[in-house]
């Protein structure tokens, strides 16, 4: 068994990367990643952003295709409204969506993070490619901030910062339209300030907070903001996958040096000349050739060339363990397979795999604690769906109107007053009638126009119930009320009728 060598006597976990011990920032140059697995997460990134930038355009029936205003409580998912009377459809949603993060971790580690998570996709993929692109390569980076202040270096500070503020503009207006719709967005961008100044003072805080996190913040978004890097420690375990540094195979690491190469080339090529015929060297020599070899020290194969650190966005070893730093970018991976290559080594030294999968040597991601996830997941989605299923297209809240007592009439009938809600999670209009199956004698009297549904709206008014007081025999009865919507049933709900007569409760339906 090989011997991991870290550096617990420094006490690199009491510590993150990007902090000194006097408690200063270190500022993180990363090298610029390449590799296979950089070009993958470029097409996973191209991909996410034009599904981020492109929905707020998408529209269904002249209504946003996604829309969380919570402003106004006005939500639409894929061209389905959702109302607030829906909210606990999002509250089983949000559990789902946790209950999944912590299967994916238990089973993938931080992935999501790497790939995903749009703090990475725009740190890494923009605006690290920007500064690639206006400063060079971590060094060249270096070598500028340290320098004197002259034209040029003025000119790239002010074309980087100034394309920052433009991507933050755009991310800014972005966020926004999914809250309050592009055409409302739009209206704020060309309207005159006065007109939307609320919404001006929206953008310009906005803008602020993500060129800060992206220029400023950075990678401490990921390892002292984010609580999901500190969630991982808890969800980790043995088996679970993660970006991992084969240590049996990398240790003890040393550099290759001239003699040491020749060496090892004279005895690969005597042990080939074996094989070829081993009546070509004499007992002696044979002899000679094996002792070599088993004098030969063992070397792993990481040649401590520190590129795994030099690339990643965290400035973290990864030889050091999985830490909480760690999103899995996997940038470590492609610089490390890049010089197994060069040097004539298997590549997946660094690699995507699980502590057991390094040390027995087999991987086995289903757990018990991944088939309790996974239970309670398949649950709360059953549930969910269930919900999902039978939830009816409009919604009604029949209410008495708060302090208003009931009235009697000439021709004999008790009348109470209640105030309607109709939510109509559709985007068709429906006329709606009231009414107490098998029981004509109560009559409902609406105020103003007939109860009428707006799509995708609520709507509100007023009605009459009149029973007559014959029918009466309690002070206080619960009406059962169908609602029809252009002819079919399309709700029940429940209310309660106030009467002259002090008796126990009735029931009517």
């Amino acid at each position: 068994m090989g011997v991991i060598r870290t550096q617990d006597e420094k006490g690199y976990r009491d510590q993150i990367s990007t902090v000194d011990n006097s408690g200063k920032r270190v500022w993180i140059y990363p090298k610029k990643p390449k590799g296979k697995f950089y070009n993958y997460r470029k097409y996973v990134s191209y991909i996410l952003l034009t599904i981020l930038f492109g929905l707020p355009f998408l529209s269904y029936n002249g209504k946003p295709l996604v829309l969380l205003n919570v402003l106004e409580t006005e939500f639409i998912i894929f061209g389905i409204y959702f109302s607030p009377q829906d909210f606990h459809l999002f509250v089983i949603a949000m559990l789902i969506g946790i209950i999944f993060i912590a299967l994916f971790t238990v089973v993938y580690g931080r992935l999501f993070c790497g790939w995903v998570c749009p703090q990475t996709i725009f740190m890494e993929m923009v605006f690290r490619r920007i500064e690639y692109w206006i400063e060079g390569d971590a060094n060249a980076q270096k070598r500028l901030n340290k320098s004197e202040w002259t034209t040029g270096k003025l000119w790239k500070k002010i074309l980087k910062q100034s394309l920052f503020i433009l991507i933050s503009v755009l991310i800014a207006h972005t966020f926004l339209s999914y809250i309050i719709g592009i055409e409302e967005v739009w209206s704020i961008v060309t309207d005159p300030i006065g007109e939307h100044l609320g919404g001006f003072i929206a953008m310009v805080i906005f803008t602020g907070m993500f060129y800060g996190v992206f220029s400023v913040l950075r990678e401490q978004v990921c390892t002292t903001i984010c609580p999901y890097g500190r969630l991982q420690g808890v969800l980790l375990d043995e088996d679970s996958l993660a970006v991992t540094y084969d240590f049996e195979r990398g240790e003890p690491r040393g550099k290759l040096v001239k003699h040491r190469k020749e060496k090892k080339r004279d005895l690969t090529d005597g042990v080939h000349a074996l094989k070829q015929s081993v009546s070509a060297y004499p007992a002696d020599a044979l002899k000679t050739m094996f002792k070599d070899l088993e004098s030969e020290p063992r070397q792993g194969d990481c040649v401590d060339c520190g590129l795994c650190v030099q690339v990643c966005p965290t400035g973290i070893d990864i030889r050091n363990g999985v830490q909480l730093e760690c999103i899995n970018c996997t940038a470590c991976m492609d610089a490390c397979d890049e010089v197994m290559v060069k040097i004539y080594k298997p590549e997946g030294l660094i690699r995507i795999d699980s502590y057991n999968g390094v040390v027995q040597k087999k991987k086995s991601v289903w757990t018990a604690r991944a088939a309790a996830y996974s239970a309670v997941l398949i649950i709360l989605i059953g549930l969910e769906s269930f919900l999902f299923i039978s939830r009816s297209d409009v919604e009604t809240l029949l209410l008495r109107t708060p302090g208003m007592t009931y009235q009697t009439s000439e021709d004999g009938y008790i009348s109470n007053l209640y105030n309607y809600q109709l939510i109509n999670k559709t985007d068709m209009q429906v006329d709606v009638t009231f009414k107490v199956e098998g029981i004509d004698y109560i009559v409902f009297e609406p105020i103003g126009n007939p109860p009428t549904t707006i799509k995708n709206a609520t709507t509100e008014g007023a009605v009459f119930i009149k029973i007559p007081k014959d029918k009466l025999t309690e002070r206080s009865t619960k009406i059962e009320v169908q609602v029809y919507g252009n002819g079919k049933l399309i709700d029940e709900t429940e209310t309660s009728f106030l009467g002259p007569i002090k008796s126990s409760r009735k029931i009517i339906k």
